[in-house]
């Protein structure tokens, strides 16, 4: 066999997805420690594409160390709750927060936020009472205090 017709197989192979193995998107065992991670939604200037972004990184965050392996707390105020908000009346943002939230993520809404602007945290997307905390920005500080690493995408 010719070392072109060799190549070119190879080349099809690959286009077909055989040969070569794929990583999948977990790493290694034992290449991360276990996480304990607090990412801080404030909602972005580019409003619903932040979210999704966010949504995307947490996915991502999950699957690469191991949902037994990282526990993930979002801490979302001002305009992060609009996260919620959107997510009541788009299926797409509210299915990606139903699947986070069974891979462990917890989300957590200021409550300070949702006086100040007079929102009813029935209207928001799958938030709990038990999800409202007093004030974001503490509930920030107290998480770190618990050895939470701080992220703001």
């Amino acid at each position: 066999m010719t070392v072109f017709r060799s190549l070119m197989i190879a080349v099809v192979l690959a286009t077909l997805g055989v040969g070569a193995a794929h990583a999948g998107p977990e790493a290694p065992a034992g290449y991360y420690a276990d996480q304990k991670v607090v990412y801080h939604n404030d909602g972005g200037p580019d409003g619903a594409a932040y979210f999704k972004r966010l949504l995307g990184n947490l996915r991502n965050h999950v699957e690469t160390v191991g949902k037994t392996h990282v526990e993930i707390r979002v801490v979302s105020h001002g305009d992060g709750v609009g996260l919620f908000q959107s997510a009541a009346s788009d299926r797409e943002l509210a299915a990606r927060i139903d699947a986070l939230k069974g891979m462990g993520v917890r989300f957590l809404v200021c409550g300070h936020t949702l006086r100040e602007r007079k929102i009813d945290r029935n209207t928001l997307y799958g938030v709990t009472e038990d999800e409202v905390v007093p004030s974001g920005v503490a509930e920030l500080a107290r998480l770190q205090g618990m050895g939470f690493a701080y992220i703001h995408p």
